[in-house]
């Protein structure tokens, strides 16, 4: 009994171990599918981290946001649009963690594949997002991710060290709690 307990229990791991947990879905716009993650966190310990890569864009309101610009300072990377389900699950999450942990930590926005500004705008508005957020349409500045973020998979979160290397990243939807431990251990 035990031996075909054990047996089916490690059938089971090799089952999970091969499976990604990531779902395939298509947006609204018809644009090619996403891979929604399930939330797996990866933590990175400080002599593994690998640089991120120079991020620069216009937000949504227009300004000129430089990712080097705030070296010295935990930043926060969250990829989305507004025609993601669970992105907009995770949006008031989002919120909470960059109120609670204020001006000492860098929030950016990095919203992807909305065609229009518009739809983009109307998603800041809708869970007042305090933070600014690139306009990646094309998905350029998402493509500066390669290796680090799949370009399918949105939403994902990356915590990005005070020295600009990457200390944890979350694909799929993040939550608060998830959010603020991984900050903590960033900083």
């Amino acid at each position: 009994m035990i031996r075909r307990t054990a047996v089916a229990v490690a059938g089971l791991l090799l089952v999970a171990g091969c499976s990604s947990g990531q779902q395939a879905s298509q947006n609204r716009q018809g644009q090619s599918g996403f891979v929604s993650g399930n939330g797996n966190v990866s933590v990175f310990a400080a002599g593994d981290r690998k640089a991120a890569p120079e991020l620069t864009g216009k937000t949504l309101d227009g300004k000129t946001w430089t990712l080097s610009d705030h070296t010295g300072k935990v930043v926060v990377l969250n990829v989305w649009g507004s025609w993601c389900p669970p992105c907009r699950k995770e949006a008031p999450d989002l919120v909470a963690a960059s109120k609670e942990l204020g001006p000492s930590v860098q929030f950016i926005g990095l919203n992807t594949r909305d065609l229009d500004q518009a739809q983009a705008k109307k998603f800041v508005q809708e869970f007042a997002v305090p933070y600014p957020n690139l306009y990646d349409p094309d998905g350029k500045g998402l493509l500066r991710f390669r290796g680090q973020i799949s370009s399918a998979a949105i939403p994902t979160t990356l915590v990005i060290d005070k020295t600009g290397k990457v200390a944890g990243r979350v694909v799929g939807e993040v939550t608060k709690q998830t959010l603020l431990g991984m900050v903590k251990d960033a900083g």
